[in-house]
């Protein structure tokens, strides 16, 4: 095993450094295979010079997730899966000096490989062999996870069920840097998941004059009015969606200067465009089946000079996060509402996918 690989167990190779006391066994969710999973006891990761060996306390559930357990995206076997972490540093490697054993830490889960062509072209969230935690080496649904040192953030005391935020906090920081808001902007977003509510709260930090949030009900459009994120809240139903488009259309003859697609369904990003103003952009924020496909008119976004930006993931966002948490410009809190153990995976799928809940996160301890 070449230096800086590593197996199915997280462990770095040659170096191996461990605290005294450690166990030598943990409990992990493991998959073998698409929809294929167990908990698991394997080894406590061993790690290298310069790594840490964090003791997760929670880590929240993404949709990504979901599409890992059926084998999609980076879904390398066996996978222990979880890329939004938070825990404490249970032991370093000698190199390692920005953290200490004891830290609370959150971890950015994407590690580019800094050498190949987009890397070097200073486009990392692009790199041909990123390495992703809970994607293609094991993740943070598990006792211990490794990261490299330089991957994980100190958290101070910020509660676990807040910091499992701070990476879908970094991919909407992201976004935001991607749809480059001018100053009073209007702008529609579709969909208030959890990282919808994240994003909702960034847009209106950084230049927008009016934000108005197109969900269906439910407990995540209820959590963004008490948190009061948006100027303005249009409910879609299932029985009647196009007349409650129709009427949102008439509210806002000339469109939004942004309008920005955060829910993952086809049929609402096909439509969003017909929300776009003259020179104005769209931002594909969801995540989709790779295999779908869309109709739009060419010709409505060459003669209205419509721009279409795509926003993926994060790297390198998160200390642009910790900032805003620093100033108590960004509320987390009521966020995650609910919280499963490994055991409980399964249900916790059912749950997420039922969308009964916020946002789901699975605890340790």
């Amino acid at each position: 095993m070449a230096l800086g690989e590593v197996n199915s167990n997280g462990d770095a190779r040659p170096s191996k450094r461990r605290r005294e006391g450690l166990p030598e066994k943990m409990k992990a969710l493991q998959y073998s295979g698409p929809e294929k999973f167990a908990v698991v006891e394997i080894d406590v990761p061993t790690i290298g010079d310069d790594d840490v060996l964090v003791k997760i306390s929670a880590c929240g559930v993404c949709g990504t997730d979901l599409h890992y357990h059926k084998g999609e995206f980076l879904a390398k076997w066996p996978l222990i899966p979880g890329h939004e972490a938070a825990g404490t540093i249970a032991a370093i490697g000698k190199s390692v000096s920005n953290v200490s054993i004891g830290d609370r830490v959150t971890a950015d889960p994407l590690q580019p490989c800094l050498s190949c062509f987009h890397c070097t072209r200073r486009k990392p969230l692009l790199c041909e062999s990123i390495t992703a935690f809970g994607g293609n080496v094991p993740g943070g649904f598990a006792e211990y996870c490794r990261y490299p040192a330089r991957q994980v953030h100190p958290i101070g005391v910020l509660p676990d069920l807040e910091a499992v935020l701070i990476e879908p906090a970094a991919c909407a920081t992201h976004g935001i840097e991607r749809m480059q808001l001018e100053v009073g902007s209007r702008v529609l977003l579709f969909g208030c998941g959890p990282t919808g509510i994240l994003l909702a709260q960034l847009i209106r930090l950084n230049g927008a004059a009016h934000l108005t949030i197109a969900s269906k009900a439910g407990p995540k459009l209820d959590l963004a009015k008490r948190l009061d994120i948006a100027d303005d809240y249009i409910t879609i139903s299932d029985s009647h969606p196009d007349t409650d488009l129709s009427a949102l259309h008439t509210a806002n003859l000339y469109g939004f200067d942004i309008v920005v697609e955060a829910t993952g369904a086809p049929t609402v990003l096909e439509n969003a465009i017909n929300f776009v103003r003259k020179g104005g952009k769209l931002v594909v924020y969801g995540v989709y089946d790779d295999k779908v496909k869309i109709a739009w008119s060419p010709f409505k976004i060459w003669e209205n000079e419509i721009t279409v930006i795509a926003s993926f993931c994060s790297v390198q966002h998160m200390p642009h996060v910790l900032e805003y948490i620093k100033a108590k410009k960004l509320r987390l809190d009521g966020i995650v509402d609910r919280t499963f153990k490994i055991e409980e995976w399964k249900e916790c799928m059912d749950v997420v996918r039922r969308q009964e809940c916020v946002k789901a996160a699975i605890v340790f301890g």
